[in-house]
């Protein structure tokens, strides 16, 4: 007799044990609901986000100084690891510019600011001192400074990762040149910690759907769903461009390595949906670098570039600001030339590098954008505080997968990736899922006849008359 079908409460239940994905899913909506019906209890859950990004941020740079040191161990190389992050410069700048002339087309053609009449007077800047808490931007200068460490533990206690990076390129290197026979435990030793770290990580990213759940409710609990009303032009403009920006790195992932991005997104869904729930891409980032090395991709490459794209490649921040820099103007009823625009670009191609880890980095590069112009009021600012934290979800997958694509894209120019085990991992995904389902399925079916035939009642014994 074939086994009973199991129910669906049971396969969703099921489902929600074993899926983190399903888990982070429930919560995000959880979290929406609860921000919405309880507004005051929501804001009471931020520290439920805030301690789920801190332990991970706890771990983030210990884990690339690892996967570094021994990318170049391994590799073997110390010249091939300094054109990767040649080419990984390259690609970032191109990339990163390219999502800025997306976002200036697309606000002129749309003009998400106009028609507002925002009278100039009426705005103060103080509100966006409020929100950077009167920082600034470094300057160029101050920038490559930042990156060089002053004091090894220093780095990692400021969890800062173009230092660590920078450490970590040193300690390799210098691997390199003492070799296994003048060292032979130190490489070892490291990659121990290692696995140590994303053993770690498994541990951490079990209580992600609290984060998610406590992260969202914040949010809908401080903004409410009137502002998308408020500014729905604004925010479906910026999806949009960030759709299209998309389109085009995963045309540009096929032609470069043959991959489908659709398939890569599968992939990592869960670390995506992850990214959605707490608005950070560093929450998701040792999940990620993980799964990139599954992926056919060395780990030298993915060391260096993808912690690299964290400060160099954020597209999804550069779409933003070009947008939002317009949409300013058009709401004070400022009209820009071609030449400021122009000027928009160039400025903000230097303002968005280093944005990484800066409060109120977006609205500090807005104001620097805003008065190299001349044209727009500082205060203008202001109109983007109620729409930048709904706008954390565009830009936090737009950088995550920009800097993912530049991993394989950087890894094939390179040679660094393995194409047919890149196609073998992606292409298995619809098909590991299947199976898993499968395998649920079977285990359902067995637990139910189980059940079954453990209630059953025992039958009678015939009387003989």
């Amino acid at each position: 007799m074939p086994p009973s079908v199991p129910s669906l409460p049971r396969r969703v239940a099921r489902m929600l044990r074993t899926s983190l994905f399903a888990q982070v899913a429930c919560a995000l909506v959880l979290g929406i609901v609860v921000g919405r019906l309880w507004p005051g209890f929501a804001s009471d859950l931020q520290p439920l986000g805030d301690g789920f990004t801190r332990l991970i941020k706890t771990i983030i740079s210990p884990l690339v100084f690892c996967v570094v040191v021994v990318g170049i161990a391994k590799a073997g190389d110390l010249k091939a690891f300094g054109r990767i992050g040649l080419k990984a410069l390259i690609w970032f700048e191109v990339a990163s510019t390219l999502a800025l002339v997306i976002g200036l087309v697309a606000a002129n053609v749309v003009q998400p600011g106009s028609g507002m009449h925002v009278d100039p007077a009426t705005l103060s800047a103080k509100a966006v001192d409020a929100k950077t808490g009167g920082g600034s931007l470094p300057s160029t200068t101050e920038f490559v400074l930042n990156a060089l460490p002053t004091s090894f533990i220093g780095a990692f206690a400021e969890n800062s990762l173009l230092q660590v990076l920078v450490l970590a390129c040193l300690v390799g290197a210098a691997l390199l040149h003492l070799g296994n026979t003048r060292v032979p435990q130190v490489l070892p030793a490291i990659e121990q910690a290692q696995e140590i770290i994303f053993a770690i990580v498994g541990f951490v990213m079990r209580l992600a759907p609290i984060a998610v759940f406590g992260a969202m409710a914040v949010l809908i609990g401080q903004y409410g769903l009137g502002v998308i009303e408020t500014y729905a032009k604004l925010i479906v403009l910026c999806y949009a461009a960030a759709a299209l920006f998309v389109a085009l790195l995963a045309v540009a992932l096929k032609a470069l390595t043959g991959l489908s991005l659709w398939k890569f997104v599968r992939y990592i869904r869960e670390e995506l949906l992850l990214a959605l729930g707490t608005a950070s891409t560093e929450s998701v980032l040792p999940r990620v670098m993980q799964k990139l090395r599954k992926a056919g991709a060395r780990d030298d490459a993915v060391g260096l570039v993808l912690p690299t794209g964290y400060s160099f490649n954020l597209d999804g921040a550069s779409l933003y600001l070009s947008i939002g820099t317009l949409f300013i103007a058009q709401a004070v009823g400022v009209d820009l030339s071609l030449g400021q625009q122009i000027t928009v670009v160039l400025v903000l191609m230097l303002t968005s590098k280093g944005m990484a880890g800066i409060p109120g980095s977006a609205f500090l590069a807005l104001s620097a954008t805003a008065s190299s112009l001349g044209a727009i009021p500082a205060g203008a600012v202001a109109l983007l505080l109620g729409v930048d934290r709904i706008m954390d979800s565009m830009r936090v997958v737009t950088n995550l997968l920009g800097n993912c694509v530049a991993v394989f894209a950087v890894s094939r120019w390179e040679g660094a990736l393995d194409v047919a085990r890149a196609k073998q991992v992606l292409g298995d995904t619809t098909e590991a899922v299947r199976g898993e389902a499968v395998e649920a399925e079977r285990e359902d079916a067995a637990e139910a006849v189980q059940e079954g035939a453990a209630e059953a009642p025992a039958k009678e014994p015939v009387s003989e008359s």
